[in-house]
């Protein structure tokens, strides 16, 4: 009898000192239990007028960075982490002011970091899913004039302030009002990552403590510095762009013939920060896709001229050289967007099937009006986010009346901007849409990786088909790819910023409606940027230009493709573009076969292709930048983990808003003194002769 009470005695302690263990454990590794002391404010508190002053400016800034980078190269990297490391600079010199004064009612907290990166992040995404770069600009008259088909009037519609907002508002909010439902499947009961979410998650987190708070410091005076670096970069760029081919940009880095297959090194701040941020896959990717098109590809088939094409051929000419450059790549783009749309799409279903087998057969489908208890076995941090995200909920009839009642409002106010987009159109639109938000919300979550691009490129082969060629098939693709690509685009963009929400005990609440605002703003902000841009550079379009939209060229076409078939293409081009197609489906699925490991070391198809059309200067950039991270890693890792965000983001901001003043300096008639060009030794002769003739 002693015996035995002895060893439970001595049980019963070795399992205290185990508790007592684990307790030490979570308290050292908790996130929460590093704010448990500290009240969170109400929603209502957590949506401040200054958090909405300090994202209208942040998210001018990063309009015109998205702007200018889809105007580009179409390569936009994830900017969460800039907009949340800006707005706790911002916000935090905004309350140390107000707190020295006296008159600081309201500390600063994580989440109202939180929605200020929301708000950045909603107004910034409209510049990409506006279409700015791609869909909206290649129905204009400049995008047109590039391609031999389709270019009547039916098939053209040029921007215009008053219809690009109008447009943006009536389809911009369908999308977060279709996942809202959902929200509480996504984010706690199928536990969905979020990789760039979760990550933006612990950068709120770590500043809003006082070591965070210090490395939050050293890491704005870095950004800062490399900021003042890229303006002033590019204002003494400015003074050597007299002319075109002039200037940094055209630096022949590796020679004359490598500078005519676009093989240099343009000097581009942005870009190089662009590179630090994007994985060096991404950058690899860019520079063998060049490699293979510019340095192989392109000049063996250019020695075909005559026999393939004509040889008196335009080089802006689709039936040319440029029908090659633009078809192989959308080839590739399509074959990479099938293949991972069909991959993603099945992960979602098959997910969606092991989640509801799991439950109980008479279990509903748990929306975010049905709150649930944690679970008992849940850790502390688990616990206390899942408690403080479902305590404030968003009533379902929100959601249907106002998916709805904008829905209605579209239905009648689209056919008016775009007379070739017919009712019955958008209705099937929205009857598939909210599936089709669903689908990328959750594959996003998987993945980290939208597909919003790629159901636009659906909705422009199926209702562009279906409009036909003779009533403006084209115009209508476009139009409906617009549609698609916000709806989609805004939804998984909210499941995101709900999943950082839930780990920074940001209210549901507060983050819808921080995404409304932000996309209210971006409805505004986008298409004046966009406008300022189109007024002051009047090549902005044109191959060869500082601002080329390779990708209007690249959307036209395969609206195009969609309505009238492959009859524009020319000789041989369409047996490449099958080649590159099941290429591109092959690679993809060489690299999920091969393992995570493995497949660090195979391209990426889609990122191939973007040279292909455009050329290799910005890869080289962007490699520049992958060799910078790449060496800081090997010298002090982990200063270049804490400091290479910074220092990325520092480059591109610095080189983004140069583009105000040097467009506002375009429009009121400033042009650089200086016209800096590069000859080969007997151009220069025979210029040094006419001029001394």
């Amino acid at each position: 009898m002693d015996s035995r009470s002895d060893s439970f005695n001595r049980n019963t302690k070795k399992n205290d000192d185990d508790d007592d263990i684990t307790q030490r454990e979570e308290a050292l590794y908790s996130v929460e239990r590093i704010f448990e002391s500290k009240e969170v404010p109400s929603w209502q508190n957590q949506l401040t007028l200054r958090a909405f002053c300090v994202s209208f400016i942040l998210g001018i800034l990063f309009t015109f960075i998205v702007l200018k980078l889809s105007l580009t190269t179409g390569i936009i990297p994830s900017l969460n982490v800039s907009a949340g490391l800006l707005g706790f600079f911002f916000l935090k010199t905004w309350t140390k002011l107000l707190e020295k004064s006296g008159i600081l009612k309201q500390p600063f907290t994580r989440q109202e970091n939180t929605v200020i990166q929301t708000c950045v992040v909603a107004t910034s995404g409209i510049a990409f899913s506006g279409g700015f770069g791609s869909y909206l600009f290649a129905m204009s008259e400049v995008a047109a004039k590039q391609s031999t088909e389709a270019n009547n009037a039916f098939n053209i519609k040029n921007p215009s302030l008053g219809w690009m907002i109008g447009f943006l508002f009536v389809v911009s909010f369908l999308g977060l009002f279709s996942v809202v439902p959902l929200r509480k499947i996504m984010i706690i009961d199928f536990k969905l990552t979020y990789p760039s979410g979760t990550a933006t998650a612990h950068l709120i987190n770590s500043f809003h403590t006082p070591q965070g708070a210090k490395l939050a410091k050293k890491q704005v005076k870095a950004l800062a510095k490399f900021f003042s670096f890229s303006f002033l970069w590019g204002f003494f760029q400015w003074f050597f762009t007299a002319g075109d081919d002039c200037g940094f940009a055209s630096f022949p880095t590796f020679g004359l013939k490598a500078y005519e297959n676009k093989f240099y090194f343009d000097f581009s701040a942005t870009y190089v920060g662009v590179g630090m941020i994007c994985p060096y896959l991404i950058n690899i990717s860019l520079l063998l896709g060049s490699i293979l098109s510019w340095g192989i590809m392109w000049p063996l088939i250019q020695d075909r001229k005559g026999h393939w094409f004509p040889a008196d051929e335009s080089p802006s000419s689709l039936h040319g050289l440029q029908g090659y450059k633009v078809f192989i790549a959308i080839a590739m783009i399509l074959g990479d967007g099938l293949y991972n749309f069909c991959k993603v799409f099945g992960r979602t279903l098959y997910g969606l099937y092991l989640q509801f087998c799991s439950k109980d057969e008479g279990a509903v489908l748990p929306v975010g009006a049905r709150p649930s208890p944690p679970e008992p076995s849940m850790s502390f941090d688990d616990q206390r986010r899942t408690t403080l995200f479902l305590k404030d909920q968003i009533p379902i009839w929100v959601s249907i009346v106002g998916y709805v009642g904008i829905a209605i409002v579209s239905t009648v106010t689209l056919p008016h901007i775009f007379h070739q987009l017919k009712w019955y159109h958008i209705i099937v639109i929205y009857v598939f849409a909210p599936i089709l938000a669903f689908c990328n919300a959750y594959g996003c979550g998987l993945t980290d990786w939208s597909l919003a691009s790629t159901y636009g490129k659906l909705a422009i082969f199926t209702i562009g088909a279906w409009a036909g060629a003779s009533h403006g098939g084209v115009l209508a693709g476009l139009a409906a790819c617009g549609v698609m690509m916000n709806i989609v685009s805004t939804a998984s963009d909210l499941t995101q910023d709900f999943k950082t929400g839930y780990m920074t005990l940001a209210s549901p609440r507060s983050m819808f409606i921080s995404q409304i605002i932000g996309t209210a703003m971006g409805c505004l902000i986008s298409p004046c940027v966009f406008w300022l841009f189109y007024k002051a550079f009047p090549d902005l379009g044109t191959q060869g230009s500082a601002y080329p939209a390779p990708y209007a060229l690249v959307y036209r076409n395969m609206s195009i493709i969609g309505v009238e078939g492959f009859s524009a293409l020319p000789k041989n081009c369409l047996t490449l573009c099958y080649i590159f197609f099941i290429g591109a489906l092959v690679i993809n699925g060489i690299r999920d076969l091969v393992g995570k490991n493995k497949a660090k070391y195979i391209p990426l198809p889609m990122a191939m292709a973007i040279p292909f059309y455009l050329g290799s200067y910005f890869a080289i950039d962007m490699c520049l930048g992958s060799l910078i991270l790449f060496v800081w890693t090997k010298i002090n890792k982990a200063k270049a983990d804490a400091f290479g965000p910074a220092v990325a983001s520092g480059l591109i901001c610095g080189d983004g808003i140069w583009t105000l003043p040097s467009s506002i300096l375009a429009l009121v008639g400033v042009k650089p003194p200086i016209c800096m060009k590069f000859l080969s030794r007997n151009a220069n002769s025979r210029v040094d002769s006419f001029l001394n003739s």
